[in-house]
Order: structure tokens, then C-alpha cells, then sequence
């Protein structure tokens, strides 16, 4: 971790229901890395090795990135499995968070385990009030809950104009996967 007294870790949320929230997340970490900063990254939902993930590796041990998921469930229901696993993720998040020793804490998809009703948003706003001050925690996914906006400082609202799953683009490795 890289100390600094001026430093304050600020809360930003990355909502909407258009496509980047992780990616811009992950770009405000290489952004952290490059400054020597400690980086946690804590993936719900998702389970997969993507080529983003594996250009972060590259940064271990600067970066620790965790998953707990078996896959997204967007279009579908939770099962208890995906219950278990935001549970258990979260605990492992905040231990992470409350250990001190990481600048920047992205909790990906965090959002969409909030709103399928796998976590405790209370026990989530208290972790945001508790957390280290020179810690910044990004959280991402769609359907951020008001609460969640109105607590965090920073909010950003990813909006969908023109999709390229819509617009019959595939998605291409290396860009959009």
C-alpha cells in the first residue's frame, strides 16, 4: 500500500444500463497500479478468467482479485448457491477492506447482488461508513439502490445509446471481451 496522509479514499458507484461499468473500473485500477497503490478486486457474479483479469494478474502481487460466482444470472433467478457465494464474498470483501492495506477496493457487480436481494444493503452502507478513509471503493453493476447513490460520493450512470449486441456487432475478442 502506498502511504498517503493527504489521501482520502472517496466511495464511487458505476450504474446504468449500459455496458463499461467493470470496464472503467478496471482502467481506474490500472490507473491505481501505475501509482504504486495497493489494488482489491472483488468480483461477484462472475467466475471467468476474461482477458481483462488476465491483463491484471500481470500486476500480482500489487493486485489481489477474488471471484465469487458461478456465472452471471442476469436473465434468470439466483439460486441458493448464488446466495452463498455473495454471502461468503462479501464477509472476504469486507475482512479486505477493513485490513488497511489496499488504496483501491473495486466491488464488481456488487449492485446486481443487491438488487436480487443476495446481501444486506444496511450491512453494506455500515462497511462504507467503517472502511479505512484513505480506502476508495468502486462499486459497479446495474440497478444501484438509491440508498446506495445517495450514500456514495462519486456516481456515475452508464446509459445504453447504441449497444453493439444491438447493432449486430459480435463481441470481439480483445475489445468487447
Amino acid at each position: 500500500m502506498v502511504s498517503n496522509k493527504n489521501f482520502t479514499g472517496y466511495v464511487q458507484v458505476y450504474t446504468g444500463n449500459g455496458k463499461g461499468k467493470t470496464t472503467a473500473a478496471l482502467g481506474l485500477a490500472l490507473r491505481a497500479l501505475g501509482a504504486g497503490f495497493r489494488v482489491f478486486l472483488g468480483q461477484f457474479i462472475k467466475s471467468s478468467e476474461y482477458n481483462e483479469i488476465k491483463a491484471l494478474r500481470k500486476f500480482e502481487p500489487a493486485v489481489e482479485i477474488a471471484q465469487f460466482g458461478r456465472g452471471c444470472f442476469i436473465k434468470g433467478k439466483p439460486s441458493p448457491e448464488d446466495y452463498q457465494l455473495a454471502q461468503e464474498g462479501f464477509a472476504f470483501c469486507q475482512e479486505k477492506i477493513l485490513s488497511g492495506q489496499f488504496n483501491l477496493v473495486i466491488l464488481d457487480e456488487l449492485n446486481l447482488v443487491l438488487h436480487f436481494g443476495l446481501l444486506d444493503l444496511a450491512k453494506v452502507l455500515e462497511l462504507l461508513k467503517v472502511r479505512p478513509r484513505h480506502t476508495e471503493i468502486v462499486i459497479t453493476g446495474r440497478y444501484a439502490p438509491p440508498e446506495l447513490i445517495e450514500a456514495a460520493d462519486l456516481v456515475t450512470e452508464m446509459r445504453e445509446i447504441k449497444h453493439y449486441f444491438r447493432q449486430g456487432v459480435a463481441a470481439r475478442e480483445g475489445i468487447e471481451k
